[in-house]
C-alpha cells in the first residue's frame, strides 16, 4: 500500500474534505511517556466527572436524567463501539449481527442470575466466555466468506438469536427475564455526593463508572493487541486477504479471534445493560442496534480507537439532546449521517492508515465486496479488478 500524500494536500486528491488531525498525530507521535500519561489522565478525570450537573445541564435536553443517558445509551454504546471495530475497523470484517453477542452477554445473567441464583461477577465472567463461544461458533463455519457474503451470515445470525429467544420458553419468550438483580454493592464509600460502588435503581452513576471500567480495561486491550503481531496479521487481512495467506499469515485464525474477542467486549455490554434494567426483552435486541454501533464506527472512523469512541458518543447522545424535535430528530440525525459520509467519509477521527486505504480505492474497510472507487480512480478501473 502507497502510504504517501496525493495531490499535494494528503487527502487523496480531495481537497477540503475536513480538518487535518495530522499535527495533532505527529505530537502524539514523539510526546514523551511523561506528557502521553499525563493526558490519559486528564481523560480520565474528565470521563469521572461527565455526570456533574454542570455538564449535564446543556448535554441533556430539559427535563432528561443526564446519569441516565451516560449508562443507558451512551457508555454501552462505546464499549460496543469497541468490540465492533476489533471485527470491522482492524480486521476488516464486515459484521451486520453484532447484537447477538450484546444479547448473549444479557442473557446469559438473565438465566444464570434469575434461574440458579449466581452472582453478578460470576455471570461476568461466564457472560464473556459464552460470547466468546457464541463468536467462534458464528466464525468457525463462515468467516472463509467475505466481503457481503460474509455481512449476509451475520445478519443472519443477529436474527436467529433474537427469534430463537422470543419463540423460547425457557427464557419467556416476548416477555422476557425479569427480577434481574443488581449487583452486589462494594461499599457504601461516598465521595462529592455518589456512591460510586453501590447499586440499585435510584442513583444511575455506579452503573456509569462500572462501564467505564470496562470501557478503560476494553482500551488498553484491544490497543495492546493492534500494538502486537495480532494486530498487524489483522490490518494485513483486511489490507489485502490473498497477499496475507501468500506471506504465511493464518488469516482463519486471526479472524476467528478477531470475533471472538469483540463478541466477549460485547457481551460485557450485555450483562451490565441486563443488571441495570433488571428485565431484558428479545425487542431489545433489533437489528437497529447492530446498524448504529456499525454507524459509530464508520462515523467516528474505523479502525482507529478514539474515533470509535467518539462515533459512539456521538450516535447516542445526538437524537437524546434533541429529543423535543419528536420524529424529525431521526430525520435530521439521519441526513447528518449522509452529510458527514459525503464530506468526510473517513470518518471523524480517522487514522492515518485508513485515511490512506479510503484513498486508494477500499472504502476506508478493506474489501468488503466490490471495490470502491477511491477519489482521483475510474469507476471503469475498479470495475476491471
Amino acid at each position: 500500500m502507497n502510504l504517501t500524500k496525493k495531490n499535494g494536500n494528503g487527502n487523496g486528491g480531495r481537497p477540503g474534505s475536513g480538518l487535518s488531525l495530522d499535527p495533532l498525530r505527529t505530537w502524539w507521535a514523539g510526546a514523551p511517556g511523561w506528557q502521553r500519561w499525563a493526558v490519559y489522565g486528564l481523560l480520565v478525570v474528565g470521563a469521572v466527572f461527565l455526570p456533574s450537573e454542570s455538564i449535564g445541564s446543556f448535554m441533556a435536553p430539559s427535563g432528561a436524567n443526564w446519569p441516565s443517558m451516560l449508562s443507558d445509551q451512551i457508555a454501552i454504546y462505546v464499549l460496543l463501539a469497541l468490540g465492533l471495530n476489533v471485527v470491522v475497523g482492524m480486521a476488516g470484517l464486515l459484521d451486520l449481527g453484532y447484537v447477538a453477542f450484546y444479547a448473549v452477554g444479557g442473557y446469559t445473567i438473565a438465566i444464570f442470575a434469575v434461574r440458579y441464583h449466581w452472582s453478578f461477577w460470576e455471570t461476568l465472567v461466564l457472560a464473556i466466555l459464552f460470547s466468546a463461544l457464541a463468536g467462534v461458533i458464528l466464525g468457525a463455519p463462515t468467516l472463509r466468506l467475505r466481503g457481503d457474503y460474509l455481512a449476509i451470515v451475520t445478519l443472519g445470525f443477529g436474527e436467529i438469536v433474537k427469534r430463537t429467544a422470543n419463540n423460547s420458553d425457557f427464557v419467556n419468550g416476548p416477555r422476557g427475564v425479569q427480577g434481574i438483580p443488581h449487583p452486589p454493592s462494594l461499599s457504601e464509600f461516598e465521595i462529592l455526593g455518589v456512591q460510586p460502588l453501590k447499586y440499585g435503581l435510584l442513583d444511575s452513576r455506579p452503573y456509569y463508572y462500572l462501564l467505564l471500567v470496562f470501557i478503560i480495561v476494553a482500551i488498553i486491550f484491544v490497543r495492546r493487541l493492534d500494538a502486537s503481531r495480532v494486530g498487524r496479521a489483522w490490518a494485513s487481512i483486511r489490507e489485502d486477504e490473498d497477499a496475507a495467506e501468500l506471506m504465511g499469515v493464518p488469516t482463519f485464525k486471526f479472524k476467528l479471534a478477531a470475533f471472538a474477542i469483540g463478541a466477549a467486549i460485547g457481551g460485557s455490554g450485555g450483562v451490565v445493560f441486563a443488571a441495570k434494567q433488571t428485565s431484558i426483552l428479545p425487542a431489545n435486541f433489533e437489528f437497529i442496534v447492530s446498524a448504529l454501533i456499525l454507524a459509530a464506527v464508520v462515523l467516528g472512523g474505523s479502525g482507529n480507537i478514539p474515533g470509535a469512541i467518539l462515533g459512539a458518543f456521538v450516535v447516542a447522545w445526538l437524537p437524546e439532546r434533541f429529543r423535543f424535535l419528536d420524529d424529525y430528530r431521526m430525520l435530521i440525525f439521519g441526513g447528518a449521517l449522509v452529510l458527514m459520509m459525503i464530506f468526510r467519509p473517513e470518518g471523524l477521527w480517522p487514522s492515518r492508515r485508513r485515511k490512506a486505504e479510503l484513498a486508494e480505492g477500499t472504502g476506508g474497510m478493506g474489501s468488503m465486496g466490490a471495490e470502491v472507487a477511491g477519489p482521483g480512480q475510474s469507476e471503469a478501473a475498479e470495475v476491471g479488478k
